[in-house]
């Protein structure tokens, strides 16, 4: 693929000093014509100072692959204003320099017209500045979304389920990545599968306060096969209602490497029945060779019985003194 005949030598001299190979350099001239009129000086200027605040050299190549953009755009206009503001969030330098790195993109935005708006947004709902920073921060794409046709209907959606103001502004500090989703696509249909399970609208919002998460994930690849396997198992409906409700993570862990292990455990190795875990659903919170395993040790070499939720519903020094194994 020849590139070097048709774009200026200077910048085809950048890009190459760097490392860039003919495909990478025709697929950024092909996202970004304004790359063919970019002086050589001006695009190290740019490289320079991503380095500066903190971009390893190593990952440069990847960042400027993803948003080419970001070697024609006006230092002192639009990246350093940016920057600083991302550091005012409370976001460290490093921390600036890692949302840069997953999303370039986030430099080609505009402070006043899109930055300040989104502030405003956010502060509505009782996020802080410094919540915003740490948002970005795992999920710097958030300031490409839209505030009419995206954020406006996440929230509309999210006041459906009871949501409050207030609760809503703790769902999405908690889970920055759930305004990705479509509602359309993946949180509506997730939220009417969960009440199809039975889950009133109030075990729905708990769900979804508490465990975000899971209406993230989709119905048919996650939700619906860890269902099946459940039911395979014999939890009943009403069973694997109360189970979901207290303990909602169970729908989209691994059957392999979670659900089947600690359910042949429950069954084979301790000798319980699955309504006991109905009765203590956080049984599969708990990790299985560290506590379940550990713990049952100790207890079959003793002949304790307990349920479960004595067994495991506290750390490791009140339950050694509750059954007396203090040596």
């Amino acid at each position: 693929m020849e590139t070097s005949t048709s774009h200026s030598s200077g910048i085809m001299w950048f890009f190459k000093d760097r490392g860039f190979d003919d495909k990478s350099i025709h697929e950024m001239f092909q996202k970004c014509k304004r790359l063919e009129g970019v002086q050589r000086e001006k695009a190290s200027e740019n490289w320079d100072y991503l380095r500066s605040i903190g971009i390893q050299e190593r990952k440069l190549p990847s960042v400027v692959r993803k948003c080419p953009k970001i070697l024609i755009l006006g230092l002192h206009e639009k990246l350093v204003p940016m920057v600083h503001c991302l550091e005012t969030l409370g976001s460290k330098p490093k921390e600036v320099a890692s949302a840069i790195t997953k999303f370039p993109h986030i430099l080609s935005h505009s402070v006043e017209e899109k930055l300040c708006p989104l502030l405003a947004f956010f502060e509505a709902l009782g996020i802080t500045d410094k919540q915003l920073g740490k948002m970005i921060l795992l999920n710097p794409r958030i300031i490409s979304y839209s505030i009419e046709h995206k954020l406006s209907q996440m929230v509309e959606f999210l006041s459906s389920l009871h949501l409050s103001k207030e609760g809503i502004g703790k769902v999405m500090v908690k889970n920055p990545y759930i305004m990705g989703y479509s509602v359309d696509k993946r949180l509506g249909p997730t939220s009417e599968f969960l009440k199809s399970l039975g889950l009133t609208d109030m075990d729905l919002e708990k769900v979804v306060v508490n465990y975000p998460e899971v209406l993230c994930r989709d119905v048919n690849k996650i939700l619906k096969p860890n269902l099946s396997y459940l039911t395979s198992r014999g939890f009943g409906v009403g069973q694997i209602a109360a189970v979901v409700t207290c303990y909602p993570p169970v729908l989209i862990k691994s059957v392999t490497n979670s659900l089947e292990p600690r359910i042949k455990f429950l069954i084979d190795v301790m000798g319980r029945r699955l309504d006991e875990v109905v009765d203590y659903p956080d049984y599969f919170r708990h990790s299985l060779k560290k506590r379940l395993e550990s713990r049952q040790k100790l207890l079959t070499q003793k002949d304790i019985s307990c349920t479960l939720s004595e067994m495991l519903d506290c750390n490791q020094k009140k339950f050694l003194f509750k059954f007396g194994l203090v040596q």
